[in-house]
């Protein structure tokens, strides 16, 4: 009896304490966004610190994603191709693979980039700020640490995830594209007009979401996680670990109810 109730004790302190990291991320997530909005219309925005995290973020994650999106391309061109090739469907491998790599992949690839190597890095910087107490001294000055810290780390990341999504999506479509065509599995030109008749605006809006949606939460529980460190470095290490954990988990379930809403939504048709 008292190991089951040990046990009950534990889930229930691990699911309050799982509500309350929630409800301070959406409590971050709402300041972040008004902060952002004051800041600019004040015009007292950070755009120094916005645009020199703009290219921090670019050089740590523009080379990963197109290192990790060419062999995505590659996998999905002959494991597609290979199918498509024996149900006699190889006119269709421009559409599935064009589709599949824009819809889902670019958008997942984006999202493991921002919350690996993206997240990671701005977990560990602003972990390092609170434990330094560099935090606290910006409160004691009279300074949000919301506004100098969170909101231009998180403009920049949005802006960075849609520029990387579409990056991906032209790195992997076009290495596809060449492996089907120099394979002479397909012609340009199928391969191409597959792509077109089954393609629709709609799905680029849709990975332009994804990753405007995968950046913003990637950042805040990153954020939240280093505001919340302590311990000296241990503490940060944990800190980047538990943001990483929670980014990758928070950002499939995100990914899985949009697409199904979109699947739900918008109707599907051949141009």
């Amino acid at each position: 009896m008292s190991a089951v109730t040990a046990l009950v004790s534990d889930m229930t302190g691990r699911t309050k304490k799982g509500l309350t990291t929630l409800g301070g991320m959406a409590l971050l997530s709402v300041e972040s966004v008004i902060a952002i909005c004051g800041d600019i219309t004040k015009r007292n925005f950070s755009w120094s610190e916005f645009f020199f995290q703009c290219w921090f973020m670019i050089r740590v994650g523009l080379a990963p994603a197109i290192m990790v999106a060419i062999p995505f391309g590659i996998i999905v061109s002959v494991q597609v191709g290979a199918v498509a090739n024996q149900i006699g469907a190889g006119s269709f491998a421009g559409a599935v693979n064009g589709i599949g790599v824009l819809r889902q992949g670019a958008p997942l690839v984006t999202s493991l980039i921002i919350a690996g190597a993206v997240g990671s890095a701005i977990c560990a910087d602003v972990g390092a700020r609170t434990i330094r107490e560099e935090v606290d001294a910006l409160k004691v000055m009279g300074i949000n640490p919301v506004n100098r810290i969170i909101a231009p780390r998180l403009a920049a990341a949005i802006v960075v995830a849609l520029l990387l999504d579409i990056v991906v999506a032209v790195a992997a479509i076009a290495t596809g594209f060449l492996l089907n065509v120099q394979s002479g599995n397909v012609s340009s030109g199928t391969y191409l007009s597959g792509f077109v008749a089954f393609a629709q605006p709609t799905d680029l809006v849709l990975a332009e979401f994804k990753a405007f949606l995968f950046g913003f939460i990637a950042v805040i529980v990153s954020c939240y996680k280093g505001l919340a460190a302590s311990g000296g470095a241990k503490g940060v290490a944990d800190a980047v670990n538990q943001s990483v954990v929670i980014s990758v988990v928070a950002l499939a379930v995100v990914n899985v109810a949009v697409t199904q809403a979109y699947v739900m939504l918008v109707p599907q048709s051949v141009a």
